[in-house]
Order: structure tokens, then sequence, then C-alpha cells
């Protein structure tokens, strides 16, 4: 069976040309592979490479995730982000391959306590959101067979991320102010990569599992809670930092604009998933215990 990755260096896509591998054959692409093209932002480069390799599996880990960049250039963002997803959803209906998507929490309105379902309204905040719901209208109204995993705040020891700025940060600041009042579950790139490829093999055995799941880690937090755990364990493993985590200082989305508005509430429902595929998911803690671990045994 072959299958197409695109991109291949940022944090899934990473973790997935591991957890893919025994699927078939693998094919993993970034945005300057040559011969054949993986950038998203070169839709006849793309579609060349879909009709030359012929995958019977696309897997796209690639988007345009700089958020507030997005505010300013909305019509890259939208060329990544839907108008590419809708090449390769075009392919798939029209080859009967798979695709398997990855979206984001930013499609939901953002506010409220309760965790949001797959059946929930959407309302985008910011063009980001607004891009990506796009790119899931693009493969629903293709016709073609996909999974699509709505998950947020993705963290990695590869690429990056807000743990590891967070550290970078810490190593020669003495005080930080970290948003308090955005909530969410900090999610490993390698627990997404796992249960896709989980989720690959059922859905090839049961097409009807086939559709729109939530995945985030279990449990909640926020960003300024996130950080001191963060720092916390980095400190309990004799990391030099200049900053502990008694030094952060808790601030609300009003004393920190920004030029793309953030969602409050990014909790994700996932029963709909854990029912679907019989996976359970691990506390956020245990992920990003062990990307720091990662980390840290790289820095040694």
């Amino acid at each position: 069976m072959k299958i197409l990755l695109l991109g291949k260096h940022g944090q899934v896509g990473h973790e997935l040309q591991h957890s893919l591998a025994p699927l078939g054959e693998l094919l993993a692409l970034g945005s300057r592979s040559d011969p054949l093209c993986g950038d998203l932002a070169d839709l006849v480069g793309l579609s060349r490479t879909l009709q030359h390799y012929a995958p019977e599996i696309i897997v796209n880990a690639a988007a345009y995730t700089a958020v507030d960049r997005a505010e300013a250039d909305a019509a890259a963002a939208y060329r990544v982000n839907a108008e590419a997803v809708g090449v390769l959803a075009r392919y798939a209906a029209q080859s009967g391959a798979l695709l398997v998507h990855f979206s984001t929490d930013y499609v939901y309105p953002g506010h409220g306590v309760l965790p949001w379902t797959e059946y929930d309204t959407t309302g985008p905040l910011n063009v980001y959101g607004a891009s990506k719901l796009a790119g899931e209208v693009a493969i629903r109204l293709s016709g073609c067979r996909y999974l699509i995993f709505r998950t947020s705040w993705v963290h990695a020891a590869h690429g990056n991320n807000f743990a590891k700025t967070l550290l970078k940060l810490a190593a020669r600041r003495g005080s930080l102010g970290v948003i308090d009042d955005q909530f969410g579950a900090p999610t490993e790139a390698r627990l997404l990569a796992d249960i896709s490829a989980h989720a690959i093999r059922q859905v090839l055995r049961e097409p009807a599992l086939a559709g729109l799941y939530n995945v985030a880690a279990a449990g909640e937090t926020t960003w300024f809670r996130y950080a001191g755990f963060v720092l916390a364990h980095a400190q309990a493993a004799g990391l030099p930092l200049m900053l502990a985590p008694c030094a952060l200082n808790p601030l609300t989305t009003e004393q920190y604009p920004t030029p793309a508005l953030r969602p409050f509430n990014s909790r994700l429902a996932t029963t709909r998933l854990q029912t679907a595929f019989g996976v359970d998911l691990p506390d956020w803690t245990t992920g990003v215990a062990r990307t720091l671990n990662e980390l840290m045994e790289q820095q040694a």
C-alpha cells in the first residue's frame, strides 16, 4: 500500500514517519522535497506529485500555522490550508484514496467552559481558524473517504512549540508573564501520530468509521499552569534556569493583545474518538513530561 505523507519536517509529520512505516510503502515529503513537490503552496506541483506517486493513503500534516501572520497574509493561509487541501481531497475522491488531515481547535468559537464536540457549530475567531475550516469543508464537499483530526496545543521534542520557547526564555529571564484565562490540553505529537496510524488500520477494515474526530490529551490546563509544570519539571531535572516557577506572572488575554484573536475555551471532547477506535487518552502531563525528558536528553 502506497502512503504519501506531507509535512514531514513538522512536529506531527516527524512522528508520523515512524508510526506510518509499518502500514506500507511510505513517501514522506517536506516543502522543499525534490524531485517531487511537497509544497502545499504549489498547487500545480502538488497535483503532479499525486498523479506520479498515485498514493492509496494521503496523510496531510502540513499547514500554514503562523496564526498572527495570517491576519495580514490571508491569501497565503487559504492557499495552503484550504486550496491545497481541496487538491488533495479531489484526488482522493477520484482515485478512492483515504485522506487523513489534521485540523485545529481554532475552528470553534472559543467561548464557554464545556469541551467542544464534533457536532458543535463552528465559528473561527481568526484567519488561521477560518482557513483551516475551509480546508475541512473542501474535504467534505469532495466526497472522498477521510479522517479529519481536530487537535490542540501540539508539542514535541522536534520542531517549535510553547514548551521549547518557554525553556529558552527561562534560561535568560528572571520573570515572565503567561496567559491564564485560555483553557486547553497540550497534546503530544507522538500521541497524534500513533492514534492516526491506529485509526487508519481500523478505517481500512471498517470504512464506516471514517469521518471527523477531536483528538487531544486528557485533562485541561491554562498556558500559565502549563508553563509552571514545564519549569517545575525542568527544575527537578537539574536544568539550569534563571526563571523559577514562582516567578511566573498570570496574565489575562486582554493584557497580552495579539493580531489574531485566541479562543478562551480550547477544550475538546474526545468521546467519539475513544468509542470508535477503542483508545484511552493519557493526561496532558504525561505527554509533556515525555517531551521534556527527550529535550533534556538531546541537550545532555
